[in-house]
């Protein structure tokens, strides 16, 4: 009996990941190499995590990353960058941000990241380039300084970093489900909200996860979210989640807190 044409079909395996919105460029110097990354670093991202871990393997003491030319970044964006820079750690190398663009710089601010991306040369330079500073302290370590103990605190600050992208995960799924947005738009409303109200994004977001279970949210940050949601709904970059919600979804937490 013949065998069915359907069964006699290869089965190929479908790579169902977003693409990747970013490129990279590499130049290798001296014992560093310099990569150059321009576009979006969004949960496509972790498709430039080969090339960077290749590229990590190659240098000799790490990577310098020229993030100038990134317009956005969000936690999966800074999970790679994260990735990267522990798996550099665990090679004895390092991994430093030389610029970055401004949305960039707000997301390693708000979640305490860039001081992970930082070297000794390099804020010593930014110190030495204030105004009237103040006489260069003698060359030489100073006294007490336990290098131990300044790796202990770069490992708590990359967990604390890891600890808070779940949250802030949750939270954009929340606004996602709340009001309609894309993952993009949810985004931008955290941010602004966080911005406009001091708040660091991990607060806002725990916040934000807390109304959902009845507990109050600030008035300011209620205020600043309805403004943000109202922009981002003026000019949509991406469609709605479903027809019809670009009117307005259910509100964030009502009856619990809405936000």
């Amino acid at each position: 009996m013949p065998e069915p044409a359907h069964s006699a079909q290869p089965l190929t395996a479908t790579d169902t990941r977003p693409r990747c919105l970013a490129s990279t460029e590499a130049v290798t110097a001296g014992d560093r190499v310099t990569v150059v990354c321009r576009g979006e670093l969004d949960v496509g991202a972790d498709r430039l995590q080969p090339e960077l871990y290749d590229l990590l393997a190659t240098s000799s003491t790490g990577v310098d990353l020229d993030l100038a030319g990134v317009g956005f970044c969000d936690c999966a964006g800074l999970n790679v960058l994260l990735d990267l820079r522990q798996e550099a750690l665990d090679q004895g190398k390092t991994v430093t941000i030389t610029s970055c663009g401004p949305a960039l710089g707000r997301l390693l601010d708000l979640t305490g990241a860039r001081e992970l991306f930082r070297t000794e040369g390099a804020e010593r330079a930014e110190a030495e380039s204030r105004p009237e500073a103040p006489d260069p302290v003698p060359a030489g370590p100073e006294p007490g300084v336990d290098v131990d103990e300044e790796l202990r605190l770069e490992v708590a600050q990359l967990r604390r970093a890891m600890r808070t992208r779940p949250s802030i995960d949750v939270a954009r799924g929340i606004v996602m489900a709340s009001f309609g947005l894309s993952s993009e738009d949810a985004w931008t409303v955290l941010v602004t909200a966080s911005q406009n109200t001091n708040t660091k994004l991990h607060h806002l977001a725990e916040g934000l996860m807390g109304a959902v279970h009845g507990e109050p949210v600030a008035e300011d940050v209620r205020q600043q979210m309805a403004w943000a949601v109202a922009k981002v709904r003026e000019t949509p970059s991406t469609p709605f989640a479903e027809p019809g919600e670009r009117a307005g979804g259910p509100a964030l937490g009502s009856g619990a807190g809405a936000a």
